[in-house]
């Protein structure tokens, strides 16, 4: 029997800690501050073993900290990717990417991509210079998560620390840790072990990519969207000057399980008089907030268990399609 053909995987790099290079081998944490990042062909030319299950495209796309990267960027990644795809007979796609956004840049693609090749988004926690660097396996793992068969139609992915998360669910959970990202509520989806690309546990059940009404193919802007922390004491200050910015909707990161800050109230109500769309997400890093009834009566949106940061990426897609509150409910209960 003749072997399988190796997959063919484009690997676009964005920057980030995979792709930074710090002043010596010790440096794994002030390289943030000191570091030059790699160009994606660079980094692959320290990582050769990540040909060897497939065969790869290196794509340049950006040599950034992830803290820069912003909805534009993801506008212009998304033809980007939009535009390998039809060019290209690519078996699958990899991104490079920081770690502090990546959750948010996954989550925008799992819900705006019309491609049906696997998509994994990778990073690292420690940079390729660095000693026991997790920037080099989390590489090769991720190009074979991209080339596998079993990775189709599970949405965008995340791969890092032998671990492969669904985009929806997998956020950061510790600023240092290699075992920083988890799906708090739900689990990993599976393993990148070499023998099979993806050993696949579960598979996530929420609606993304094709799939999503979302189409932002055309777009250069986004409409506007703020996050506004509920603490002890906080007040109504940045609710109201996110309005005057020109805030289209406003996320309230509420206390657990979906409430306000008592004296934020006034100004969430005055936002939504203005026509400002208010959804309320939990600080509290896992679990729903409820559509309660009361909610639903003051036009408020719950975001389900999405944490703010996702939360504010859904209701940015959900404003380019309608400005119902209903709709935009059903949007947070679908995707």
């Amino acid at each position: 029997m003749e072997p399988s053909p190796r997959p063919r995987v484009a690997v676009i790099g964005s920057g980030g800690t995979i792709s930074s290079v710090g002043r010596n081998n010790l440096d794994i944490y002030e390289y943030l501050d000191h570091s030059h990042i790699l160009e994606v062909d660079e980094l692959l030319d320290r990582v050769p073993e990540a040909t060897d299950t497939a065969d790869v495209v290196p794509v340049r796309f950006r040599a950034l900290s992830s803290s820069r990267l912003n909805p534009s960027d993801w506008l212009e990644l998304n033809a980007l990717i939009h535009d390998i795809v039809t060019k290209d007979p690519v078996d699958g796609i990899v991104v490079t990417h920081g770690t502090a956004t990546i959750e948010e840049t996954a989550y925008f693609l799992n819900l705006t991509l019309k491609v049906d090749v696997p998509v994994v988004l990778v990073g690292a926690m420690r940079p390729p210079s660095g000693i026991s660097t997790d920037a080099h396996l989390n590489l090769v793992n991720a190009i074979r998560v991209a080339g596998s068969s079993a990775a189709r139609g599970l949405g965008v992915l995340v791969a890092l620390n032998d671990e492969v998360h669904a985009a929806r669910e997998v956020t950061k959970t510790h600023t240092y840790s290699l075992r920083t990202f988890q799906s708090p509520d739900f689990g990993m989806l599976g393993y990148p072990d070499p023998d099979s690309g993806l050993d696949l546990y579960r598979r996530p059940v929420r609606k993304h990519t094709v799939e999503t009404p979302f189409d932002v193919r055309g777009m250069d802007s986004l409409p506007r969207v703020d996050i506004a922390a509920s603490y002890a004491g906080s007040d109504g200050t940045a609710i109201r000057a996110f309005a005057a910015a020109g805030a289209n909707a406003i996320v309230a990161a509420t206390f657990a399980p979906g409430n306000a800050a008592r004296d934020a109230v006034d100004a969430l109500a005055e936002a939504r008089e203005a026509g400002i769309m208010v959804i309320f997400s939990s600080r509290a890093g896992s679990g729903r907030v409820l559509p309660r009834e009361k909610l639903r009566a003051e036009g408020i949106v719950a975001a389900d268990n999405l944490p703010p940061q996702k939360a504010r990426v859904l209701a940015m897609l959900a404003l380019t399609v309608t400005q119902d509150d209903g709709e935009t409910q059903q949007f947070f209960l679908t995707y």
